[in-house]
């Protein structure tokens, strides 16, 4: 073979071999019939919450063990086409399997990521909050351009997307907008995103200056039924209040919505759906998650201020900046990958930045020095 097709093989080599790592291989297969054998205990659903934490455990290593195997014989099937190839002196064939071994790398090095999704709520689904900072109109318009490359990336994931409330701009945008983005991984993969996004470009607003906008962004992970997070009800207070928008397909209208604030933490939480029974418990469960986000942050507090001067999470810490004008260009100024097709990055593709964070956050160092590459 070649000497590019063989390095592109040792890249998914390389990458195959670390998410078997990270799976435990050696006894995976042990484990997958251990959980089987559990499934048919006739009293396993007595505990429906046991029940279904085993069931959710037992689908995810059938997945981890569907995907490298499925790396695995994809990229030998093709060394033999490209082998085969040679031997008949057929290019098309060679062409056509290098093609699909340069696409098998890039599945190969994002299913070696997504294993290394393993804390303790990176597979949860998430909330996704975005308001926009200072900067008035351009400032709510930046806000709905995020709000729409967030979804799309979502979309683009096969996940779920529900909106839990929108707030409009006076005149453009939004002033802030909550999605519930349900998916495996959600939360992981999302994570990286907290923070605030700095955007330069043209006033499309007749100023025809050069603007800065600014926006924050804010996830924090859907806490499920197998953590057990406890609210005081005399900690909280609940209003009811009606909420309304400028319309469009984002924006509700009723009379029911709910606000809950947490007194000892000033977390505010909102919900605007139609029903205020449905209202109260999607804002308890966003207050939950928000709690539960607050221990999270504790229990990692060395670790944030280590990774301080990389930008965090809080208000004034920009982690991204998105310049149109005088050039375009995307850049992350916690690992510093950057790509100039703007439009792209805008329209949803994210998981570049998310996998050179994430990377980072695992291995404290990128991604290619994680794996020793050159």
């Amino acid at each position: 073979m070649r000497a590019e097709i063989q390095n592109t093989v040792e890249k998914i080599t390389k990458s195959l071999d670390l998410l078997k790592q990270r799976l435990g291989w050696e006894t995976a297969e042990h484990r997958l019939e251990e959980f089987n054998a559990m499934i048919e205990d006739p009293t396993l659903w007595d505990d429906q919450a046991r029940a279904q934490k085993l069931m959710r455990e037992r689908q995810a290593l059938m997945d981890a063990l569907d995907v490298a195997k499925s790396i695995e014989q994809e990229m030998n099937d093709n060394v033999e086409l490209i082998e085969m190839g040679e031997m008949e002196e057929d290019e098309e064939i060679v062409a056509e399997a290098e093609a699909a071994l340069l696409a098998l790398t890039e599945k190969a090095a994002e299913k070696e990521l997504e294993a290394l999704l393993n804390g303790e709520a990176d597979s949860n689904d998430t909330f996704l909050e975005i308001n926009a900072g200072a900067g008035g109109t351009e400032a709510c318009d930046w806000a709905s351009m995020l709000q729409r490359m967030y979804v799309r990336w979502a979309e683009k994931k096969g996940y779920k997307v529900e909106l839990q409330s929108e707030e409009a701009g006076s005149e453009a945008g939004i002033k802030s907008v909550a999605y519930k983005i349900s998916g495996h991984n959600a939360y992981g993969w999302l994570k990286s995103e907290s923070g605030v996004h700095r955007l330069v470009r043209i006033s499309p607003f007749g100023k025809g200056t050069r603007e800065t906008s600014f926006a924050s962004v804010w996830v924090y992970p859907v806490v499920d039924d197998n953590i057990e997070i406890e609210v005081n009800p005399a900690d909280i207070r609940i209003d009811t209040y009606r909420s309304s928008g400028a319309g469009g397909q984002h924006v509700n209208t009723t009379d029911s919505a709910v606000r809950i604030t947490h007194h000892p933490t000033g977390i505010v939480v909102t919900s605007s759906e139609k029903s205020q029974h449905q209202n109260r418990d999607i804002a308890m469960k966003a207050l939950k998650s928000r709690l539960y986000q607050l221990e999270l942050d504790k229990r990692n507090a060395a670790i944030n201020e280590a990774h301080e001067n990389k930008g965090s999470a809080g208000w004034g810490n920009q982690i991204r900046s998105y310049v149109l004008q005088p050039y375009q260009m995307v850049k992350d100024l916690r690992t510093n990958y950057e790509t100039a097709n703007t439009s792209g990055v805008l329209d949803g593709d994210l998981d570049a930045f998310m996998a050179a964070t994430l990377a980072q956050d695992v291995a404290g160092k990128s991604r290619a020095d994680a794996q020793g590459e050159d």
